[in-house]
C-alpha cells in the first residue's frame, strides 16, 4: 500500500469523533482514524473527518457485509478518493453471528463482497480484511492489502505475519486505558469492551486459539485475558504494551480509547510511545 498509515491509529465510534476532535488526533499524530462500529455504505462521515484534516488518513473497521451494500461501498469510495486521493481506506468484516439474523457462509459471503468491490473498481491495496483465524487470514492475504484485526494479542500479530508474510498489512487494534490502579482499570474494561465482547464466537474461538481457557473467557474475563488485551497503568507500561505488537510484526498499532474521554486517552497514549520511541 503506497498510504501513509502512521505509526498509530486511533480507533473511535461516530459518537467519540467530530470533525473538531479528529484535528486533535492528527495533531497528536496519528496516522489514521478508523470509524469503528459498522458506518453506513455512504461513508458521509468519514468524508467529513477528511473535509477537515490535512494529512488523516481515514479507514473503516469495519463495512460490514450484511449491511453495507457493496456497489454503493465502491461508489462512496470512488467520490471520496477523487476528492482525498490516498487518504482512504475500507476496511471490511463479516459482522457477528449474534448480531445478524442472515449470516451463512461467511468466508463465501465476503470473498464475493470482495469481488463485487473489485468488479466496482476499488483497489485492492485499498482494502483491508477484519481477519482472526487461518483461513480468513489468507484470504486477507490473497485479495486485500492486509489484515485489521480487533480484540487480539502480539501473539495473534505473530500468527498474522506468518501467514500474510512481508508485504501486506498487519493492523491490530489494542484496548488502551492511562490508568495506575490495575483494579480500576480492569473494571473499566470489564464493563466495556473487551469484557463485554469475550462472548461473541468469532471472538472467543480465536482467543481460544492463542492459548485461553474456557475460565479466561466465563463472565467480563479473566485478570489474565483483561490484561493481554489492555494494555494499562503508567506511561511506560502502556508504550509497553502497546509497541510489543510492532516488536511482532505490526505495521501500525490500532488504538481503542478506554475512559470516559476517549480522545484524552488517545493523546495520553500517543505521549506515552512517542516518549518510549525517542528514549
Amino acid at each position: 500500500m503506497d498510504i501513509d498509515l502512521g505509526l498509530l491509529g486511533a480507533h473511535l465510534r461516530e459518537h467519540e469523533v467530530s470533525p473538531e476532535s479528529a484535528v486533535e488526533v492528527e495533531r497528536a499524530g496519528y496516522g489514521t482514524l478508523w470509524l469503528d462500529a459498522s458506518p453506513p455504505a455512504d461513508l458521509a462521515f468519514a468524508e467529513e473527518l477528511l473535509d477537515a484534516t490535512t494529512r488523516l488518513v481515514v479507514g473503516t473497521s469495519v463495512v460490514n457485509v450484511w449491511t453495507a451494500d457493496a456497489d454503493t461501498v465502491a461508489a462512496s469510495y470512488h467520490r471520496i478518493a477523487a476528492r482525498h486521493p490516498g487518504r482512504l481506506v475500507l476496511g471490511v468484516g463479516i459482522g457477528h453471528r449474534e448480531v445478524h439474523t442472515e449470516w451463512a457462509s461467511p468466508y463465501d459471503t465476503l470473498v464475493a463482497y470482495l469481488r463485487r468491490l473489485a468488479l466496482a473498481g476499488v483497489p485492492a491495496e485499498r482494502v483491508v480484511l477484519a481477519a482472526l483465524g487461518p483461513r480468513m487470514l489468507r484470504l486477507a492475504r490473497d485479495r486485500t492489502a492486509g489484515t485489521i484485526p480487533c480484540l487480539v494479542t502480539p501473539e495473534h500479530t505473530r500468527r498474522a505475519r506468518e501467514v500474510l508474510g512481508a508485504g501486506k498489512l498487519v493492523l491490530p487494534g489494542h484496548f488502551a486505558l492511562p490508568e495506575p490502579d490495575v483494579d480500576r482499570a480492569r473494571a473499566v474494561a470489564r464493563a466495556a469492551p473487551p469484557g463485554n465482547a469475550l462472548q461473541v464466537v468469532n471472538y472467543a474461538n480465536n482467543l481460544r486459539r492463542l492459548g485461553f481457557t474456557d475460565e479466561d473467557l466465563a463472565g467480563t474475563g479473566s485478570d489474565r485475558l483483561i490484561d493481554a488485551l489492555v494494555a494499562h497503568g503508567d506511561p511506560a507500561d502502556l508504550a509497553r504494551s502497546l509497541t510489543a505488537h510492532l516488536d511482532a510484526g505490526a505495521d501500525q498499532i490500532g488504538v481503542y480509547p478506554l475512559g470516559d474521554d476517549p480522545v484524552a486517552t488517545l493523546r495520553a497514549v500517543a505521549d506515552a510511545v512517542w516518549l518510549a520511541r525517542s528514549a
